[in-house]
C-alpha cells in the first residue's frame, strides 16, 4: 500500500497571490518531504479591519488559478469558501482530512504566526494532528531545539514582499509584473483591480 500523500496547506487572504507566496510554496514542495502545497483562500471577513481592501472571494481564488498554473505541486484550494463562517483553521484542516483521507496534511505559518500559535483556535489539535511546517519571517526568530515533537522549523528564502505593499503600489501607478506571479500583473489590469477608485 502506497504512504498517504504528504499535502501542505499555505492559507491566507492572497490579496493578491504574489511572488513570495509562490516561492515559500515551491520551496516547501521541493526541498521537504511535503508533495504538494495547497494555498487555501481565506473567505472575506466582514469583521476585517479594512474590509474595502479585500476584493472579492471570485477573482482572488482566479489569480490563485493563474499563479498555480504549471506547477505539479502547488494548487489552488477552495475549502474554506465553502465552510461556515468564521473559518477556524482546525476545522479547515478537519475537513480536508475527511475529503481526501488518503492524505496526511500539514499547516504551513510564518515564525510570526508561531509566535502567538497559543491563541489560536484548537491549537493544540493542530499540533496533534496536522505537524505544523514553521517558515522564517523578519523579527521572529525560531529556535528549533524548542519546537515540539512533530513542528518542523525550514529554512526557506525570507521575502519582504507584502500584499498591502502590491495594493498600494499598483493605486499609485507603479507596474507590479515582476512581483506578481506570470498571469496574475495582466489579470489585475483587466479588470482594474486595486487601483484607485
Amino acid at each position: 500500500m502506497n504512504p498517504p500523500r504528504h499535502i501542505g496547506i499555505l492559507g491566507g487572504s492572497f490579496n493578491p497571490v504574489h511572488i513570495g507566496h509562490m516561492i515559500l510554496a515551491d520551496y516547501i514542495a521541493q526541498f521537504t518531504d511535503v508533495d504538494e502545497v495547497w494555498l487555501m483562500l481565506s473567505p472575506l471577513n466582514p469583521l476585517k479591519e479594512h474590509p474595502e481592501e479585500l476584493i472579492s472571494d471570485r477573482h482572488r481564488f482566479a489569480m490563485l488559478g493563474i499563479a498555480a498554473q504549471g506547477s505539479p505541486y502547488i494548487k489552488p484550494c477552495d475549502t474554506e469558501l465553502t465552510l461556515p463562517k468564521p473559518s477556524y483553521t482546525a476545522n479547515s484542516l478537519d475537513h480536508l482530512s475527511r475529503q481526501y483521507p488518503h492524505c496526511r496534511f500539514s499547516i504551513i505559518i510564518g515564525s510570526d504566526n508561531w509566535h502567538i500559535f497559543d491563541r489560536w483556535y484548537r491549537h493544540d489539535h493542530i499540533l496533534r494532528h496536522y505537524s505544523p511546517i514553521i517558515y522564517p519571517r523578519p523579527g521572529y526568530p525560531i529556535d528549533a531545539d524548542t519546537l515540539p515533537a512533530g513542528v518542523t522549523l525550514v529554512q526557506a528564502p525570507v521575502m519582504e514582499i507584502s500584499s498591502t505593499f502590491i495594493r498600494k503600489s499598483i493605486a499609485a501607478g507603479h507596474c507590479m509584473n515582476y512581483f506578481l506571479p506570470q498571469g496574475v500583473n495582466e489579470y489585475i489590469v483587466k479588470h482594474r483591480l486595486y487601483t484607485q477608485p
